[in-house]
């Protein structure tokens, strides 16, 4: 835990469930490469109840909140719009009942199997370009035969004890950072929440490495 509350590098929290995150992700390796090889990449998404009850034994509570019809109806809108600005094919996909913990443990389970960014990459086409339920374990397994990664390790991550601690070592991360919605961009003192406070967070890791 130290560790964690050591760190002031530059970073940013993304979460497989957000279409601004995919196309955050999108944006900082299409025209931002530099600095995205230079972050450090944290996960971010909304935990099951067993995480939840480990994080009010210590007093952790994270900022969710239920999304209304109206802002699910903008999202939508809105979405279809930004993607199209970017020229990116996009497919909406259905949760029919959602994981989360599914996908974002098999992150860290790949990126302790130096497999981190490959899953990313391939999760994100899973899920927004192909439409893809990646709640579903054996998508999981899917994207680890297709990066080179145990299929096993990665299906079964979100019931591992040490992955799912490490988990809530990344969800203490996002609650003392006061992350409240992805992406979520920190550099320093300053935060930029949203893809559109990207360029913004990209000239400030510039200007800091340059001084």
């Amino acid at each position: 835990m130290e560790a964690v509350m050591a760190r002031r590098g530059p970073r940013w929290y993304f979460s497989f469930r957000s279409p601004y995150s995919w196309m955050a992700y999108r944006d900082l390796l299409d025209h931002y490469p530099d600095v995205a090889e230079g972050l450090e990449w944290l996960p971010f998404w909304e935990p099951d109840q067993p995480a939840l009850d480990e994080l009010e034994r210590g007093n952790v509570r994270l900022p969710y909140v239920p999304m209304s019809k109206e802002k699910h109806l903008y999202i939508l809108q809105d979405v279809r719009r930004l993607a199209r600005a970017r020229g990116l094919e996009m497919v909406w996909p259905v949760d029919p009942a959602p994981r989360w913990e599914v996908s974002h443990l098999a992150y860290l389970a790949a990126e302790e199997l130096g497999a981190g960014r490959a899953f990313i990459a391939e999760t994100y086409r899973a899920r927004w370009e192909r439409g893809e339920d990646i709640s579903d374990p054996r998508t999981m397994a899917r994207i680890g035969r297709d990066i080179g990664v145990d299929p096993f390790v990665l299906e079964h991550a979100h019931d591992d004890p040490g992955i799912r601690e490490k988990g809530l070592q990344a969800l203490n991360s996002l609650h003392r950072d006061g992350v409240f919605g992805v992406p979520f961009f920190i550099v320093g003192f300053d935060k930029y929440w949203g893809v559109d406070r990207l360029p913004g967070f990209i000239d400030s890791v510039r200007s800091k490495a340059a001084a």
